[in-house]
């Protein structure tokens, strides 16, 4: 694997993601290295000339109009790392604090933040050697930046507060030692340019991103799967339908599901339908909402999850702390590029368009579990007509989608409309970003199970249609289902079914299989 960037300008969703989840290597530019320093050489220069600034000759927030001697300036920095490290609640997952020191450290090598070079490569050693600070998930408002994580991250560059290292969590210090680091001895205004930004945030949205954008074709797959389990109806996802109200996501999901189900003997268009009612009892040449129109519901999905990438991208190539120093025009400028709204909308956005899918999917599995909705397939689709009664079959997993529906649904209510002030109001509007973020984390984790419930529903279901009959796409995800859930013939503990699909979904084998398939049979 190649190594990932930091440069402030060019780093993006894949690197964080290679850094985070696979552990790759990182490396500063020369050029950003060369930026740092200019940064640097700045802010001395502002101190040497007696200038007042914000966070460096002043104290911080309300305490903004406090001048701080000379000699206590680089206490100062101490002081605001520890004071503000008062996080609580579980740490977060080692691919969050990953990403959350490696987009700190890209925005430090942007060169707007004044920090010396040796800072921000202690911190690059740290993600490089694996010295993963513990920072509770709870504490930040996400306005003046994500200040209490990105503070208890600092402490272990301090070579204090928490850690874990190989595996074992240990004071700072220790993992600081074992891994052969030198703990930082911060300078003035380094405090500051290390709390002060939207990291925590803006890394929880990175990777609620990759893994929405995986969901999304997760469940285009699943839908397709209980298309040809309730022997649904081709026209609602025919290219003209889709080309008359032309919004991106709607003509892509479309594309994938008639490409998912090509080939499938099962599906079929109202005219056949109508024909076939000729022989039989008549039946609506239209699908329920929740089969007809899953473009519409899908691709509504996918344009969200399109404008929060358009955020995120942006926001992990920003400078983020305040105040910012500008070396070529001589300035050092406060403003508020530390305010997390942005990106807390965008989550907020991700958090109700995941919900919705999770609702359309719970609605689907209803619809098969229904000897009275699913088109002839047995009550919660057990096989054998003797053993119901005595076995439930699908019945209980429906409960447990129905359950995992309702709670993102309490969770989808917008966090980025609420504000509290801190700092003696001083900070009068904050974004609440953090909740926000962490809001659309747990609603994708609920929905994979309740599309892994799905699908598990789907793939009992098309065997009373004929497996063999499955479109090109669902033929590949029936299959790989079957290699780690077999046929349910008698009553089991189902939460393990359900475990091994989410982890194929969470995986990505799911999707990474059935794109596979779908690429070798056009070319």
């Amino acid at each position: 694997m190649n190594s990932v960037l930091v440069d402030g300008e060019s780093l993006t969703t894949r690197d964080v993601i290679a850094v985070s989840r696979n552990h790759g290597f990182v490396e500063i530019t020369r050029k950003a290295r060369e930026k740092v320093k200019e940064s640097r050489r700045a802010l001395e220069e502002f101190i040497e000339k007696k200038r007042v600034v914000y966070g460096v000759t002043t104290g911080f927030g309300a305490f903004g109009n406090v001048i701080i001697p000379s000699e206590r300036i680089k206490e100062l920095q101490y002081n605001l790392i520890r004071s503000h490290a008062a996080g609580v609640g579980k740490p977060l997952d080692r691919d969050t604090t990953r990403a959350l020191m490696l987009l700190r450290a890209n925005t430090l090598a942007k060169g707007n933040s004044g920090i010396k070079l040796a800072t921000l490569e202690t911190l690059v050693q740290m993600i490089n050697k694996g010295v993963h600070p513990l920072i509770p998930e709870k504490g930040s408002v996400s306005a003046s930046g994500d200040l209490a994580p990105l503070s208890h991250m600092t402490l272990v560059m301090m070579g204090e507060g928490e850690a874990e290292f190989e595996g074992k969590e240990m004071n700072g210090k220790q993992a600081m030692k074992k891994a052969g680091i030198t703990p930082v001895r911060l300078d003035f205004k380094e405090g500051l340019a290390l709390n002060n930004g939207t990291q925590m945030v803006t890394a929880l949205g990175v990777l609620a991103i990759h893994d929405t954008e995986r969901l999304i074709k997760t469940a285009e797959i699943a839908a397709s799967l209980s298309l040809e389990a309730l022997s649904g109806i081709s026209d609602a996802f025919d290219e003209k339908i889709h080309n008359v109200r032309p919004h991106p996501g709607q003509i892509e999901t479309a594309k994938n599901i008639r490409s998912l189900t090509n080939g499938s003997r099962i599906i079929k268009s109202s005219q056949e339908v109508i024909n076939e009612a000729r022989k039989s009892k008549m039946r609506r040449p239209q699908d329920p909402y929740s089969l007809r129109c899953v473009p519409q519901v899908l691709g509504a999905t996918r344009d969200a999850a399109a404008y929060a990438r358009g955020i995120i991208e942006t926001e992990i190539n920003s400078a983020t702390d305040n105040p910012l120093i500008f070396a070529e025009d001589g300035e050092c400028l406060s403003g508020g590029n530390f305010h997390g709204q942005p990106i807390s909308i965008a989550m907020d956005l991700l958090a109700i368009a995941v919900t919705t899918v999770g609702n359309m999917s719970e609605r689907r599995i209803a619809r098969l579990v229904d000897e009275n909705l699913s088109h002839g397939l047995p009550p919660f689709l057990i096989h054998s007509e003797v053993e119901r009664g005595i076995h439930s079959g699908f019945m209980s997993v429906q409960y447990t989608a129905a359950a995992l529906a309702s709670e993102n649904k309490t969770m989808a209510h917008p966090a980025s409309v609420d504000s509290i002030p801190t700092s003696a109001n001083f900070e009068d509007f904050v974004s609440m970003g953090s909740i926000a973020a962490r809001k659309a984390a747990k609603i994708l984790a609920n929905s994979e199970y309740i599309l892994a419930i799905e699908l598990l529903c789907a793939a009992q279901g098309v065997e009373f249609r004929g497996s063999e009959k499955l479109g090109q796409g669902t033929r590949v995800a029936y299959s790989l289902i079957r290699e780690k859930v077999p046929t349910l013939k008698k009553d089991r503990v189902m939460s393990m079914d359900i475990e091994e699909v989410r982890k194929l979904i969470r995986s990505g084998q799911l999707v990474e299989a059935v794109e596979r398939a779908l690429i070798h049979k056009k070319s």
